[in-house]
Parts: structure tokens; C-alpha cells; sequence
């Protein structure tokens, strides 16, 4: 048994909600929640947490996609209303993304269909989009009663810019595959069929570079801000509000009918 096929047999014990595939040169995770359209719900997070603890100690490139048309259908809705103020404050999601955003080696993310609220955020932390035509990009969390406290409210404002950024997160536009491409969000826009192909593609040309110039060009780029300290301590607020509760209630009792 090569090396390559025992670390697959660990992972396929290990996760339950990734796929997670320990290459030589790079990581390749799938979420895979198939049942709820990879919502992101507190095991995954764990599961991403100990993906990104291995990387850390062995960095390498991510390629960061989702089982089947769905990139993330956003966090999981019935635990995101049984959050309160203190779950808000610990940053159970921005800490993860953060964590990922913060990974030594590039990371790509490689979108198929959905990508909202949470998978839409998951997205942005990491260092580059490809998308397929039916990607879809947006963060409906308003409408939930909270923000888009896992990093939308500012990296989504980096990476597009702050009109585009207040269309998505206040308007409550999504942004399509042409839209995303047109406006930096994603790098390219591939048939459904191919992207995982283009998206090594991508990480074959970063293998070819120098790691360690890879990894200093990554430090030199990111720059510290005050968040996800900001993006906290206003959704520690927002997850105390009844009014939180009852949309979550409405969306949850919807999805039954």
C-alpha cells in the first residue's frame, strides 16, 4: 500500500463530512454533506479545523471544493439559531476561515452551483476562485436576522470593492459566474466537467514556483485589519435578538413544507 492510499484510508475514517484526499505536492478537500447541500454545520467546522492543523504542519496547497452541483448551501441553519451571544463571540466560522485564509501555502477554491452565506465566505478566505457557470455567489444572512459575520463584510469588500460589496450584502444581489468573473471575485470560468481538472491545472503552475517564494509572496500580501474581532461582537448581538430567532424559525418551517 503507497503512502498516498493509507492516508486516504485514515481520512475516509477520520471525516465524516469531507473527503479529504493528502496528496504529495498539494490537499485536496471536498465538503460532502450531500443531505443538506454541504451546509457548513459544527463538525465540519471541526473536521476543517483538524485538515488545517495538518496543513500547518506540513504546508502544502488546498484545493477546496463540494461534492456534487453545490459548492456550500451556507451554514446549517437549525444550529446557527440555537447560537447565542457567547457561541457569536468564541467566532465559531470566522475563526475557521481565518484559520484557512491564514494557511502558509495558496489555497484555491473551486466552485460549482451555490455558494451562499457561510460557503460563500469559505470561499472568499481563500487565495483564488474558480468558478463554473452556474456558480452562484451570495449572503442572504440579513434576511436571517444576522450579518455575514464569517467574513463577507470585509473580505467580500477587498475583493470586489465596496459598491459591489454593499450590492451583495445590503441590495441582497447575487453574483453570478460572469458577474463574479467580471468583477474579480473568480479568476476563470470553466465547464462544469473540467473544473476540478483546471483548478490542479492551477495548482500545477504554483508547483512549478519556488514554495518558499510562494509562501513569502502569501505573508507579504495578507495584511492584519480589526476583524473578525468586529465581526463578532455585532453578531454576538444579533444572535441574542428574537427577531433572529423567528426568521430562522420561518426558514426552517419553510424548508419542511
Amino acid at each position: 500500500m503507497t503512502e498516498q492510499q493509507r492516508t486516504q484510508g485514515q481520512n475516509s475514517e477520520e471525516f465524516t463530512t469531507l473527503n479529504v484526499d493528502w496528496r504529495e505536492d498539494r490537499v485536496v478537500v471536498e465538503l460532502h454533506r450531500p443531505e443538506a447541500r454541504n451546509a457548513i454545520n459544527g463538525r465540519m467546522i471541526a473536521e476543517l479545523h483538524r485538515v488545517c492543523e495538518r496543513i500547518e504542519a506540513d504546508p502544502r496547497p488546498l484545493l477546496l471544493t463540494g461534492h456534487g452541483t453545490v459548492f456550500a448551501g451556507g451554514a446549517d441553519i437549525s444550529e446557527l439559531r440555537a447560537r447565542g451571544r457567547e457561541e457569536a463571540m468564541a467566532g465559531i466560522n470566522s475563526r475557521l476561515f481565518e484559520r484557512m485564509h491564514r494557511l502558509q501555502a495558496p489555497t484555491v477554491a473551486a466552485v460549482d452551483g451555490y455558494a451562499l452565506g457561510g460557503g460563500a465566505e469559505l470561499s472568499y478566505a481563500c487565495d483564488i476562485r474558480v468558478a463554473t457557470p452556474t456558480a452562484v455567489f451570495a449572503q442572504p444572512e440579513p434576511g436571517l436576522g444576522i450579518i455575514a459575520g464569517a467574513g463577507a463584510c470585509w473580505r467580500l469588500r477587498e475583493l470586489v470593492g465596496a459598491s459591489v460589496a454593499k450590492q451583495v450584502l445590503l441590495g441582497g444581489y447575487r453574483l453570478d459566474a460572469e458577474a463574479a468573473l467580471r468583477h474579480g471575485l473568480v479568476a476563470e470560468i470553466v465547464p462544469s466537467g473540467e473544473l476540478r481538472e483546471r483548478a490542479h491545472a492551477l495548482l500545477d503552475r504554483m508547483a512549478a514556483s519556488s514554495a518558499l517564494a510562494l509562501r513569502m509572496t502569501k505573508m507579504v500580501l495578507d495584511a492584519d485589519g480589526p476583524h473578525p474581532l468586529a465581526d463578532d461582537l455585532t453578531q454576538a448581538v444579533l444572535f441574542e435578538s428574537a427577531d433572529k430567532h423567528d426568521r430562522m424559525t420561518r426558514f426552517l418551517e419553510r424548508k419542511k413544507r
